[in-house]
């Protein structure tokens, strides 16, 4: 038995209530290409998260570059270096310029008042990511938006089962993006979605994932395959009915986490948003070593060193890789909040499995 802890582990159904489906899929012999699950799980999903469009997709990176391919994304976009790279990747594989801002010291999400300063006559739109499912301030980015004539395509890839005031968040902006990579909240072993605000999109990129084809014999553009099969469907929908069970079981971890740490002299914690529905995917702790007596990364190594893995998220920033570090905005002294908080955070464990001991045993590691 592994007795080590991760930050996350899915939270996989039995076996034999997988099978079932596996059965009927060898039967069917229809295995892709919008197959039976795959249109259940895609209904089921606008159902559950309150969205009108929803497109499937083999995982969350091509999700969001064919949606960039979908609104003709050009020049360049604003977007956050506090995120996982593939946010910035998708920009580059459209041949798109990315500009970094800085970000909220509260959300971590980027700060709005920092966007205005960002924009150039080459710029067409803005990427913000809902970072560990905080929703961005969506309502200012929007403004911002209108004013410059902007596109806003969110990376909500944290963001499964968000709400803000009882609406969901991801029908923010023109199209927000999921994905359901084996670390989610929800996951599919691999795979995301697009959320789309009209037909006429959602069929755009229904077209892009498939090849460009509009027909059997009709390719309209040169698309792509970023079909999700129907074993990932199948196992969309069995962990579609376990979600809101496991919310509460992650909620109840993290609860624990915030009541204790607060006691800790240089572990800081996140604020609660007001109105926010939260899905309690990560729960990151910010570490100020002239107050706790320790860096960042000697708890890190400590905690690991115990057999508690948690992961620096998100760290480096992604305006530090090679690939992106010459550009203008990636100057540090242009970020000077994301190089602090990258240099600080740590996300703790938080998973449904995860046990009250174990919570408490890293809760003691941090202690001492």
């Amino acid at each position: 038995m592994d007795d080590k802890i991760y930050v996350n582990r899915p939270s996989l159904p039995p076996l034999d209530e997988f099978i079932p489906y596996l059965e009927k899929i060898w039967e069917s012999k229809w295995l892709t290409n919008n197959a039976r699950y795959h249109q259940e799980l895609e209904d089921a999903l606008e159902e559950f998260l309150g969205v009108k469009h929803i497109s499937l997709f083999a995982n969350g990176t091509l999700a969001l570059m064919l949606a960039l391919q979908c609104q003709r994304i050009t020049g360049e976009v604003i977007t956050t270096p506090f995120s996982f790279v593939a946010s910035t990747h998708s920009l580059h594989w459209n041949g798109i310029t990315p500009v970094f801002s800085d970000i909220d010291p509260q959300t971590c999400n980027l700060d709005p008042e920092k966007i205005e300063a960002a924009i150039t006559p080459k710029t067409t739109a803005i990427l913000p990511v809902h970072v560990y499912g905080n929703p961005c301030n969506i309502d200012r980015i929007k403004e911002i938006a209108d004013v410059y004539g902007l596109h806003v395509i969110y990376d909500a890839a944290h963001a499964f089962g968000v709400r803000l005031n009882g609406q969901s968040i991801l029908n923010a902006g023109e199209m927000s993006i999921l994905s359901f990579h084996a670390t989610k909240v929800f996951t599919t072993m691999e795979g995301g979605a697009v959320i789309s605000q009209d037909e006429a999109t959602k069929r755009r990129i229904d077209y892009l994932k498939n090849f460009g084809f509009a027909g059997e014999t009709r390719v309209i553009q040169p698309g792509i395959n970023a079909k999700m099969h129907e074993m990932q469907a199948a196992l969309g929908l069995i962990q579609l009915k376990d979600f809101e069970a496991n919310r509460q079981k992650r909620k109840m971890i993290f609860d624990l986490y915030s009541r204790e740490l607060a006691e800790i002299p240089g572990i800081n914690t996140m604020p609660e948003m007001p109105g926010v529905t939260h899905n309690y995917a990560y729960f990151p702790i910010f570490v100020d070593n002239k107050i706790f007596g320790r860096t960042r990364d000697q708890l890190y190594e400590d905690l690991q060193k115990n057999g508690v893995f948690g992961r620096r998220y998100f760290y480096p920033l992604i305006s530090t890789f090679p690939p992106y570090k010459g550009l203008k905005s990636a100057d540090p002294t242009n970020l000077p909040i994301a190089h602090k908080i990258a240099e600080q955070v740590i996300c703790l464990p938080l998973y449904a499995s995860l046990q009250i001991d174990e919570a408490h045993r890293i809760l003691e590691l941090i202690r001492n």
